[in-house]
């Protein structure tokens, strides 16, 4: 099954990236400058459109580094004079991606990030930090795209692992909008920029106007599922909650967070295997509370320490970027 690619010509997105050195893995944009979000008044979406946001994969960071480097040394902080090898490393820290920020290209202001192709598939299938990964369980324009398998697979299989971590914290009937909300809130969980800066009904406000949008992306992953039955008529979806159906689901969840609940749940010095500890969680009632207290633990320490690394790598303007948008990273 191929990753859902989104509707639209993009051409102004494309025009963005002619400014860059095309070896490029994957480029997607996303966020509000992309996709409609709801209670956001006229002016304020004016306002807000000056920025563009974008990601790019590549195979080599130290080369596209140099590379950009040679094109687009402004777009860098202080951090340039080390060179590329120097800023490769700093993109490594925290959720392995390194961002320019307050960028202007073609009349518009930009910012992107620069992720090694081998951290975001790692990122995809294990949810490691879930701060890509987390991205790419809402809608983006994906822009460009290699034949790299490995990276196609991934980007099924978080979106698979999406679903399957919405599922367990849901109850055994809900509406599709519940799932899509449930989705589009597993970046959010934990992070505490959500706490200081951000709109509390965001995940409610990019998950409106775009349900059509998380339609393509999930519309073939709950056909294909066989623990879910969809009631077309009353518009609800049911589950199988029952303990064997939810340590099944447990069972497919990412590495980094069935680690995450086996922390959690087992007390230190025992030692029991992980499928011993999952099935003792599916038959706790408090389940998905425990798989929520798992996604927030990863989504927790990712973004401290990336904004943390936003002090070096936004530089000069990093007061700007704070007051521009104190919590943006985690956008849909």
């Amino acid at each position: 099954m191929a990753a859902p690619v989104l509707a639209g010509s993009g051409v102004a997105f494309r025009r963005v990236l002619a400014h860059f050195p095309q070896e490029l893995s994957l480029a997607f944009a996303y966020g509000s400058g992309v996709f409609h979000q709801a209670g956001v008044s006229a002016a304020h979406k004016r306002k807000k459109n000056n920025m563009l946001d974008f990601v790019f994969a590549v195979d080599d960071s130290v080369t596209w580094h140099m590379m950009n480097l040679l094109k687009n040394k402004s777009h860098y902080s202080f951090l340039k004079v080390f060179g590329p090898k120097q800023i490769s490393n700093i993109q490594s820290y925290g959720a392995g991606i390194y961002y320019n920020t307050l960028v202007p290209c073609n009349g518009r202001m930009i910012k992107y990030g620069v992720i090694s192709t081998d951290v975001l598939i790692d990122d995809l299938f294990h949810w490691k930090t879930l701060y890509v990964a987390g991205r790419l369980q809402k809608p983006v324009k994906i822009l460009t795209q290699n034949e790299n398998g490995k990276l196609q697979a991934a980007l099924i299989s978080n979106l698979k692992s999406a679903v399957t971590a919405a599922f367990l914290m849901l109850p055994e009937s809900f509406s599709e909008e519940d799932l899509y909300m449930q989705i589009a809130g597993l970046s959010y969980s934990g992070d505490f920029r959500m706490i200081i800066g951000e709109d509390k009904s965001k995940v409610q406000n990019i998950v409106k106007p775009s349900v059509p949008h998380f339609q393509k992306l999930y519309s073939n992953i709950l056909q294909d599922c066989p623990q879910v039955v969809y009631k077309h008529r009353l518009g609800r979806l049911e589950i199988d909650k029952s303990p064997e159906g939810q340590f099944t689901q447990l069972m497919a969840l990412p590495r980094t967070l069935q680690q995450k609940i086996t922390s959690l749940v087992d007390p230190p010095g025992k030692n029991r295997d992980v499928e011993e500890i999952l099935m003792q969680v599916a038959h706790d009632p408090d389940c998905g509370f425990v798989v929520h207290q798992g996604i927030s633990g990863i989504v927790r320490s990712s973004s401290v320490a990336q904004s943390a690394k936003t002090i070096l790598t936004a530089g000069k303007n990093v007061c700007n970027l704070c007051l521009h948008r104190c919590s943006d990273f985690h956008k849909a």
